[in-house]
């Protein structure tokens, strides 16, 4: 599993990112993380917008990070073959409840920012925003989430946990560095239609990911 973990990890946050309930808002999340004046005419300095998203990233990814590895804690004395077992049965059933958030509306839900709130800024609230959404985002990323839990709690013991959740953290949070360095030009603007418009592929993708790497791990294949 270690060959794979990292990339996996990493492209399932990059899958997060391009999901339906997160691209479209990147606008109002990069508002609220470096201020409203992002949208305007005159918005502040890129190398601003830049630490502000960072700090966001860093929230968000401390998180995950904790949740990871608290898992491991609480499940690292499991024989190895149940956890591969218990791992692969739970990513095989995030992989079906993301597929059925395509086609259900209401499991595609999550706490959203709004231009009501991005009225401050502040390098420490863009890192409390980044952590407090962290858990705003389930469910609709949560079946991804959940799978690289997952896959941080089969790790050996603590430390095996950690890179998966940092790739991840990286998969979902680069893409966001990315968007605010190209924010209001018209390179940003392409992107930003691009991705939007491919969401629910990525979503899908994302899917069939999770599914495929459950049965093999569940199979001992990997």
């Amino acid at each position: 599993m270690g060959d794979v973990a990292l990339p996996l990890a990493f492209g399932l946050g990059i899958a997060s990112f391009a999901s339906p309930c997160v691209v479209p808002l990147v606008p109002v999340y990069l508002a609220n993380i470096a201020g409203l004046t992002v949208l305007t005419g005159e918005p502040p300095t890129r190398r601003h917008i830049l630490i502000s998203t960072i700090l966001f990233v860093g929230g968000f990814g401390l998180v995950f990070l904790l949740m990871g590895t608290a898992l491991q804690v609480v499940f690292g004395a499991v024989p190895m073959l149940i956890k591969q077992r218990i791992a692969g049965t739970l990513l095989i059933l995030f992989g079906v409840l993301l597929y059925a958030s395509t086609r259900i509306p209401q499991l595609n839900f999550q706490s959203r920012l709004s231009m009501d709130k991005a009225r401050g800024t502040g390098y420490v609230r863009s890192f409390m925003l980044g952590s407090i959404f962290a858990i705003g985002w389930t469910p609709c990323i949560g079946p991804i989430i959940g799978g690289v839990l997952a896959m941080a709690a089969y790790g050996g013991d603590v430390l095996a946990a950690v890179p998966p959740l940092i790739a991840y953290s990286l998969g979902l949070g680069v893409p966001f560095v990315i968007m605010g360095g190209l924010l209001g030009t018209p390179t940003g603007t392409r992107l930003m239609q691009v991705l939007t418009r491919h969401a629910y592929l990525a979503t899908i993708l994302g899917s069939i990911t999770l599914i495929v790497v459950g049965v093999l791990m569940f199979t001992g294949r990997i």
